[in-house]
């Protein structure tokens, strides 16, 4: 494990909090993100995670800079899978525009915390029973056929656990009250369909820890390398989701890429795995050819996307508030009859919807 110095601990607190403070200040305003506001606010964040990787090179030393750096690109690689499910999430709950960076905030407030805990427990399972790498490695491999056969399982946000337990924990009022997640009514505090969001959010988030959780301890079993190169990867997904608004089915041979990634973390696992419980002549895959095979296939994914575009469609855009289908409405979601309602809540900067 890495002796690491508790000021570069407090540096990795203090960065992320202030971080998010300013960001939390910057959008305290409910307005509709653009695509520059987005390209500035994603590369304030893909800079911080860089520069505090140039700290780790030159405090931990080569290997630790590379494995962070890996594990970094990789999980950011891994959740562009969540910019779809949140685009899912914000057409079923019919969450305004000028609303959806509010939810991602708090969305990615509960990742980080989950995301420690997770970790925390891969780590100290990792690091005393060596043979659950092979696990790991049997739930990538599954999720690489999934990826591959197009058999991602759909995420339905209404039935998420979360949802469900916010709707017995507290009613869940039909309309939207501003940028409020609780509202009194009659003098009983109710949730807004803007909690629920959130709920369906960090559901989403549970799900897909299932693979960037195993993904990335292949890459490092150290708690300090695994949690700030998450950290850094989820804390960009907002910005990251505004700036590829509408573009993402462009991107439709990356689900291909990233199985291939999957599959190659996996065979990494079981290397790993076989070279510390069977023999040290078992070679395991070094940090920087991980980096490099990762590198050339989202290059070569985002690339032949580009060059091939795929066969048009019917889709929807992540940020095109789409209906529910007819007789399939939420309860969750606002009725379309409160459309005018909502629409009335809106920021003067966001463009009317027509009522639905």
């Amino acid at each position: 494990m890495l002796e690491v110095p508790f000021w570069l601990w407090g540096a990795f607190a203090a960065t992320v909090i202030v971080s998010l403070a300013v960001d939390l200040l910057a959008h305290r305003s409910a307005h509709v993100i653009g695509f520059k506001e987005a390209a500035a606010w994603s590369g304030l964040w893909v800079g911080l995670a860089l520069v505090f990787g140039a700290v780790v090179f030159l405090v931990l030393g080569t290997t630790a800079g590379t494995e962070y750096t890996t594990a970094w690109l990789l999980e950011k690689s891994l959740s562009v899978d969540n910019l779809f499910v949140f685009a899912v999430i914000f057409a079923y709950f019919k969450v305004p525009r000028a609303y959806q960076h509010r939810v991602l905030f708090f969305g990615v407030m509960g990742a980080l915390v989950f995301r420690a805990i997770f970790l925390s427990l891969g780590v100290a399972v990792v690091t005393r029973f060596t043979a659950v790498l092979y696990a790991f490695a049997a739930i990538l491999f599954y999720s690489t056929y999934k990826l591959l056969k197009d058999e991602e399982e759909s995420f339905d946000p209404g039935k998420s656990f979360a949802v469900r337990l916010l709707r017995k924990i507290m009613p869940v009022r039909d309309e939207y009250a501003g940028m409020k997640f609780f509202v009194k009514e009659a003098g009983k505090r109710m949730a807004t369909p803007l909690l629920a969001v959130v709920a369906a959010i960090e559901a989403a988030d549970l799900i897909f820890a299932v693979d960037s959780v195993p993904a990335v301890l292949a890459v490092s079993d150290d708690a300090f390398i695994v949690y700030t190169s998450n950290a850094f990867a989820i804390l960009g997904l907002r910005a990251l989701y505004f700036m590829l608004a509408g573009l993402l089915d462009r991107f439709h041979y990356l689900s291909k890429g990233l199985a291939i990634i999957l599959a190659f973390i996996g065979v990494k696992l079981i290397l790993q795995a076989s070279h510390k419980m069977i023999s040290s002549g078992i070679p395991e895959i070094p940090s920087p050819i991980s980096l490099a095979f990762i590198v050339v296939v989202l290059t070569g994914s985002v690339v032949l996307s580009l060059r091939r575009p795929a066969t048009p469609h019917a889709t929807t855009a992540p940020n095109e508030e789409a209906a529910s289908p007819p007789d399939a409405t939420p309860s969750d979601a606002p009725r379309s009859d409160d459309s005018a309602r909502v629409r009335q809540e809106q920021e003067p900067g966001e463009p009317p919807r027509p009522a639905r």
